[in-house]
């Protein structure tokens, strides 16, 4: 598709994101759904290998997730899916594709927009000020979906930048679903998904596609470029930063895990963040009670304990 600098109004409502409906019993035999013995296999699973807690009332969203695969590996049953996953070659060959499909994805541009604030105004001014000359600060967007939070960075430390000489930033991001990183490095959105983004920056940093019809918009080349994106499993011993990050933002992510993935979770970023570095959750997270080495000091925000930025 071809791309040109010229912007479409957007539309002021945006539709609301379909979510699965849960809560219908599964039974024991059904041929229609899991099978209770098949849904703890798949929960244990999915909990060991990406951390991801199942309650017993997600049964018919995973089933509806699930779907998705039966069609395309052609498998008549819900069973014939679980013997292919659980069978010598399945498991190797199908994990990526079952986490891609459990895994929640939603997001937006300037999504909780007092993050984005507190770090221009206070955040950023304040390593400034402690970090060596010439360093490029690091900042990690960890859990990063479909691209939208990584981008509004890179627009935001851009306009940034161009007010501050000298300032210099690289932005990590990553996810454990393949699918999402994969549209993510596109960087092609409907539309309405770029509505929130102020009307300033759409002009600036988006491109429209010469179809009309598509309604679509691309995050600009100097943009895209900006964001290295890489796959990571938050169960893994390692995150493999060459170099600890001065801001993290992990938000609405540990909330699908349990309290002690939780904090081990926590404790694995903690450690990849610069002593008096920042660390951004969502606004439905806490880590009341938590053992961290984090301090709150603002609305789901903390920052690491030390200063050796």
């Amino acid at each position: 598709m071809k791309w040109e600098g010229r912007w479409l109004k957007l539309p002021r409502e945006r539709n609301g994101e379909a979510h699965a409906v849960h809560g219908l019993k599964m039974m024991e035999g059904d041929q229609e759904g899991i099978s209770r013995s098949d849904y703890g296999r798949l929960c244990t699973l999915i909990h060991a290998e990406a951390g991801i807690h199942l309650g017993p009332d997600r049964g018919t969203m995973l089933e509806i997730r699930i779907k998705r695969r039966l069609k395309a590996l052609d498998l008549d049953s819900y069973s014939d899916y679980c013997e292919y996953l659980f069978g010598q070659q399945g498991r190797t060959r199908e994990l990526v594709h079952l986490i891609d499909v459990v895994t929640t994805n939603k997001t937006d541009f300037f999504r909780e927009p007092k993050h984005f604030e507190y770090l221009i105004a206070t955040a950023l001014p304040d390593l400034m000020r402690r970090v060596a000359a010439g360093r490029a600060l690091v900042v990690w967007s960890a859990g990063c979906s479909t691209g939208e939070e990584p981008y509004t960075l890179a627009m935001l430390l851009s306009e940034y930048a161009q007010n501050h000489p000298g300032f210099r930033f690289r932005i990590i991001a990553s996810d454990i679903s393949t699918v999402v990183l994969e549209k993510a490095r596109l960087g092609i959105y409907a539309e309405e998904v770029a509505e929130p983004v102020p009307a300033v920056l759409r002009r600036r940093y988006f491109l429209r596609g010469r179809d009309a019809k598509m309604r679509q918009v691309r995050v600009v080349p100097e943009i895209r470029r900006l964001v290295e994106f890489r796959y990571l499993n938050f169960m893994d011993d390692d995150y493999r930063l060459a170099e600890s990050a001065d801001v993290i933002f992990c938000r609405n992510v540990i909330i699908y895990f349990n309290r002690e993935t939780q904090e081990k979770i926590l404790r694995k970023l903690a450690g990849c963040l610069i002593g008096g570095g920042y660390l951004f959750v969502g606004h439905a997270e806490t880590l009341h009670t938590m053992r961290l080495p984090l301090k709150p000091v603002g609305p789901s925000l903390y920052r690491k304990a030390g200063d050796d930025a």
